[in-house]
């Protein structure tokens, strides 16, 4: 077995040391949110009544109350949240808002290959209906249409990158290796393709803050700090029970992302998979004339343990993934997020990656779970004889097809048939995840097979190859 690159070449650990001594735990994104885009609203008390009601107020059910009165103006419209709008993966995500709706052309290749034109035709549209909406709707969510970087750090990689590149794209730029350093300045690339039309960049909680704001403004009502503790289709609509209150309703979306699913059927079809990230303090001027990235591309490379980074709109670095961790027993659980381990070996990658940045502080560390399904994309359905809809497992990729899936499961309540609701993706279901203790065993041993293969010159062992046969698989 050989080493990677970020195994060869290791900064000191007073570089390391000195970088993390002042970091904040918690999510930058988050501490960066204006007073006016985060107000306290209030729990749910007594009984409210709505045409639609929605759990969860992350992006897809922010996208979804939007979408729904957007649609029909006069419709009642509640969202009923556990904790605070957007706390969760909405508001700590790397803020990469992609046109993949099947967490990359490979995966929806071997997937469903025949409907591939128009999976990717919906992606695009519904990325520039994310652009668009900051003025169609009078937001701000910093939305900037970058494109991705791809940088090749392992011999074998730049064989991938050349066959994509071959494909005949023209917004699929190939690099060679001085051509890669030269747009963002990293003795680790080796070559890179610049995909430029297919993301975007976002901030990621101001992105659910002005969701919420605009829902608000055409009649939505929030509620924060209000668990839903079951859901009653005993009567002709569908009730939302909490604690101290109800949502009596004629339809329900769900989503609820990572958290327990309320419908039994769908308890063992996600995982939480927990991610880490690193946000430096701002650059000064000669530390970005000495990165370069003047194009301010989302990065991300192409191992299976992957980093991901790109720049703020104040001109700082996150840096975040490499290790994605499963607990035993499928909890979301906050302790699980306090890995100094983690964070120190992010920090070790960063300077391997730009050494020319040595001295330079990270301002801020978190974490948070990901819904990751077998399929690596979400999945839709309804339930309850067409009165709640659902989608779920999103994988990583949640900035962008939240929105999508919105529109999909607006569809599916209102009994809409047309290229949405007919996708095969749509229509299908993943295979679940196994229950405990085979969940665990296989999770772990499949990360364990994706890292000997990033040191093995990506070559997949046995059972990475037989989980690709059976259409089954385990990402971040």
């Amino acid at each position: 077995m050989g080493t990677t690159v970020f195994e060869r070449r290791v900064p000191s650990a007073s570089v390391i040391d000195h970088s993390l001594e002042q970091t904040r735990t918690g999510a930058f994104w988050i501490d960066d949110l204006p007073e006016e885009l985060r107000p306290d609203r209030p729990p749910l008390h007594g009984t409210v009544t709505a045409d639609l009601v929605i759990v969860g107020a992350g992006y897809t059910g922010l996208w979804t109350a939007l979408l729904a009165k957007t649609r029909d103006p006069g419709r009642r419209v509640v969202v009923v949240e556990a904790n605070r709008t957007g706390w969760a993966a909405s508001g700590r995500n790397g803020g990469f808002c992609e046109s993949s709706l099947t967490h990359g052309h490979e995966n929806g290749a071997n997937r469903w290959p025949d409907e591939l034109p128009l999976l990717d035709r919906l992606g695009r549209e519904n990325l520039d209906a994310i652009q668009a909406s900051e003025a169609e709707y009078g937001m701000d969510f910093q939305f900037e249409r970058t494109g991705e970087f791809a940088p090749a750090i392992e011999p074998h990689e730049v064989a991938w990158l050349e066959e994509w590149a071959a494909e005949g794209d023209p917004d699929v730029v190939f690099l060679d290796q001085d051509a890669a350093q030269a747009a963002v300045a990293s003795p680790t690339y080796l070559a890179a393709v610049w995909e430029k039309a297919t993301c975007g960049l976002v901030h990621p909680a101001r992105l659910a803050a002005e969701l919420a704001r605009v829902a608000e403004e055409r009649g939505v009502e929030i509620f924060e700090r209000s668990r839903v503790q079951r859901l009653d289709t005993s009567g002709t609509g569908v009730t939302v029970v909490t604690e101290h209150g109800r949502v009596d309703a004629d339809q329900a979306v769900l989503a609820t992302n990572v958290f327990p699913s309320l419908l039994k059927r769908n308890r063992l079809m996600t995982v939480p998979v927990y991610d880490y990230a690193l946000m430096t303090e701002p650059l000064s001027n000669a530390q970005l004339d000495a990165i370069g990235w003047h194009d301010r591309q989302g990065i991300g490379d192409m191992a299976n343990q992957f980093h991901y980074y790109r720049l703020s709109q104040d001109g700082r670095i996150l840096f975040g993934g490499y290790d994605a961790l499963y607990h035993y027993g499928r909890r979301v659980d906050p302790s699980y997020e306090q890995r100094p381990d983690v964070w120190n070996k992010l920090a070790s990658h960063f300077f391997t990656t730009f050494p020319q940045l040595e001295g330079l502080r990270f301002s801020h560390q978190w974490a948070g779970a990901i819904d990751t399904s077998t399929q690596f994309t979400a999945f839709f359905g309804t339930a309850r004889g067409g009165r709640v809809a659902y989608a779920a497992g999103f994988t990583g990729l949640g900035v962008g097809s939240t929105r999508f899936a919105a529109d999909v499961m607006l569809d599916l309540l209102a009994g809409v048939r047309n290229e949405k609701t007919e996708l095969e993706m749509v229509r299908g279901r993943p295979l679940p995840f196994p229950p405990e203790p085979a969940a665990a065993i296989g999770i772990n041993v499949t990360r364990w097979s994706l890292d000997r293969a990033d040191h093995n010159q990506g070559r997949r062992n046995l059972l990475l190859k037989t989980l690709d046969k059976l259409g089954l698989g385990f990402d971040s």
